[in-house]
């Protein structure tokens, strides 16, 4: 397996119009969740990836489980939680700006993830394990098994990915900033973002959040610049890599993700870290093109030729 992640999938209703939501009718089903999104991502760049979580003994998990497994994701590892529900979220549109999140996800199958759920030889077989910081703001158990995964991961040479996906609808910055540090300090690489950065760091200087992750043991930072790019900073050399403008973004939800998958895509394909940053940079815009978390992600070709690297063919 070249990657395994792990956390929260649900399922998210996407209104077909703006408006308050108790205005609106009509919604498209989907799903949503940021290590499952990643996991897609990579599966259509061409890798073997695992994904698990807890899913309720009910359709939403069903429909979770098909949709991530139709992409190309082996979930054999996700399991069944009789006793609790899949959690869902909804998303309010208003014109030109980022949509609201509603959360229907307190106390979840999956926020109920624990040690025992671990396939700890699931884990030493990877290349890379991704985490996310949002599975260590779900419960104590779930932050608990995060804990365990990367002990594991690191005592097997298994590379730490870590984003810190910062949610304060689920805890506050205070413990979010604890907690996260300290998994920083097991990281291999990091994706951070400017505003992550100013949270947890006071700071949003690409330079500075690279140095100081850095400092605190990280071999790979690669600072999230939205249309500017990233700023990649390793203990050898520190560079900004240009992004991709879209003039019209269609829906910015998932860009973060498809750009971990598309920098992890280029590790796992041995490019040198500018590379990397090129791929995650495409990947990522091109995650905005497309209204829904997870549907704008390309394959390898596609991002090949939106990166000029491959010629297009209309007709």
């Amino acid at each position: 397996m070249e990657c395994v992640t792990f956390g929260e999938s649900m399922v998210l209703f996407n209104p077909d119009s703006t408006g308050p939501l108790r205005y609106v009718h009509n919604f498209n089903k989907s799903i949503a969740g940021a290590e499952s999104n990643v996991a897609i991502a990579l599966a259509r760049l061409g890798h073997e990836v695992g994904w698990f979580s807890k899913l309720g003994d009910d359709e939403f998990g069903r429909y979770i489980k098909a949709v991530i497994r139709g992409e190309g994701v082996d979930v054999s590892r996700a399991s069944i939680d009789s006793e609790r529900s899949t959690g869902l979220l909804f998303k309010e549109r208003f014109a030109h700006v980022n949509p609201n999140v509603y959360y229907y996800r307190k106390n979840s199958a999956a926020s109920n993830i624990t040690t025992e759920d671990l396939d700890l030889d699931y884990i030493r077989s990877a290349k890379i394990l991704h985490v996310t910081g949002i599975t260590l703001a779900l419960s104590h158990t779930a932050r608990e098994t995060v804990y365990k995964a990367i002990e594991v991961a690191k005592s097997n040479n298994v590379l730490i990915s870590f984003d810190p996906n910062i949610r304060l609808k689920l805890w506050n910055i205070e413990e979010a900033k604890s907690i996260i540090m300290d998994i920083i300090k097991m990281t291999d690489i990091a994706f951070p973002g400017k505003e992550e950065g100013k949270l947890l760091l006071g700071t949003d200087e690409p330079k500075e959040i690279g140095r100081f992750f850095l400092n605190m043991g990280c071999k790979i930072v690669a600072t999230k610049l939205g249309k500017e790019g990233c700023y990649i900073a390793s203990r050898e050399n520190e560079e900004l890599v240009a992004g991709y403008i879209v003039e019209k973004p269609e829906d910015t939800v998932g860009a973060g993700d498809g750009f971990a998958a598309g920098f992890l895509s280029g590790i796992l394909r041995n490019l040198n870290l500018r590379e990397c940053g090129q791929l995650a940079n495409a990947v990522g815009a091109m995650a905005t093109l497309v209204r829904g978390d997870m549907e704008g992600f390309p394959t390898l070709q596609q991002v090949k030729k939106y990166m000029g690297i491959e010629t297009h063919i209309d007709r």
